[in-house]
């Protein structure tokens, strides 16, 4: 009989970069994934939902490896998992699915044997495996973070959103792999082009965190990444030029890619027009694409243990009935 308990974990899907704040800035979206973990006397997977298609079900699994990472650092050794997953999150979309599996995975690894682990713990480690701070610390504490890394250790600080601030994300169907919108990226940037990104990075971080939303459009422009990951998303160019004119507070490309997210004024009138906006944009190009209203998630990752004596017969399904989104 296994000495663990289940854990369950609710986990939001994150976006990075904001514009300007390249691998810094990740803020937490509500849309989610549920985990639940125990130990097995064999490894099994029960994955729902229309974006777990084509994940692996077997110990090659993000949230096995990520479990065993976990596992092996507080000198447990589990060596076969029953995880059951519903994920409302994109795959390869830019809105942290990966991100949110790391963090989702870990958080239920450490639940079940006790948190020993500490969240700054789980943070480097996530960090590690991600190779950049912004989703997983997103995922991890929710709200807006800016963090830095430096290949050991991240530091960071976790914004409170603006309560007025609305997200409008348009989600392509198709996927952009996180290397393929790194491989576009120049090796060297001019001076000019680094310190109009540093700027609005500082002053897009200054007015989130003061609830400026009247500079947003501005303090998201962005000479980095953008332009030149612009021909890997039709419609992306002319969205990024027009959509503050049809309601947006500003618009960036949602970490690598191909999704877009605007911020919106939750007391924007012109809602449906931006929408339509983006539809049409995206449909002009031949894009089959879907929009979706979300808010920043002030929540993070959420873990609970069931020692064995109380777990009830309440069914995965059931305990997220009501919460799914999309």
């Amino acid at each position: 009989m296994s000495m663990y308990g289940r854990s369950r974990v609710k986990v939001p899907a994150s976006t990075a970069n904001l514009g300007p704040g390249f691998d810094t800035l990740g803020m937490a979206l509500s849309l989610y994934a549920w985990i639940e973990m125990e130990e097995s006397a064999e490894t099994e997977f029960h994955l729902y939902g229309d974006e777990m298609a084509g994940v692996a079900k077997d110990k090659s699994n993000l949230l096995y490896q990520v479990a065993q990472m976990v596992f092996s650092e507080a000198g447990v050794t589990i060596p076969e998992l029953s995880i059951t997953m519903y994920s409302d999150i994109p795959l390869t979309r830019g809105l942290g699915s990966s991100a949110s599996a790391i963090v989702g995975g870990m958080a239920a690894a450490n639940a079940m044997i006790g948190s020993p682990l500490s969240n700054a713990q789980l943070f480097d480690m996530a960090t590690a495996l991600e190779k950049h701070p912004d989703n997983v610390g997103a995922s991890l504490f929710g709200g807006i973070i800016t963090a830095v890394w430096d290949g050991e250790h991240t530091d960071y600080i976790r914004i409170e959103p603006p309560e007025e601030l609305e997200i409008l994300v348009v989600i392509p169907e198709f996927e952009l792999s996180t290397s393929k919108a790194r491989g576009v990226l120049p090796s060297q940037i001019t001076v000019g082009d680094a310190v109009h990104n540093i700027s609005r990075t500082s002053l897009l971080t200054a007015a989130l965190a003061a609830g400026r939303l009247d500079l947003i459009g501005r303090a998201m422009q962005d000479r980095l990444h953008q332009p030149y990951r612009a021909p890997l998303v039709p419609g992306m160019e002319k969205l990024l030029a027009e959509a503050t004119g049809h309601g947006a507070l500003g618009i960036a490309l949602s970490g690598a890619g191909p999704t877009l997210l605007c911020m919106v004024d939750r007391q924007e009138s012109r809602k449906p027009e931006l929408e339509l906006f983006l539809k049409q944009t995206m449909e002009e190009h031949g894009i089959p694409a879907r929009t979706c209203w979300l808010l920043p998630s002030s929540s993070g990752v959420v873990a609970e243990r069931i020692e064995i004596n109380q777990m009830q017969n309440e069914s995965f399904l059931d305990m997220i009935k009501g919460e799914k989104h999309l």
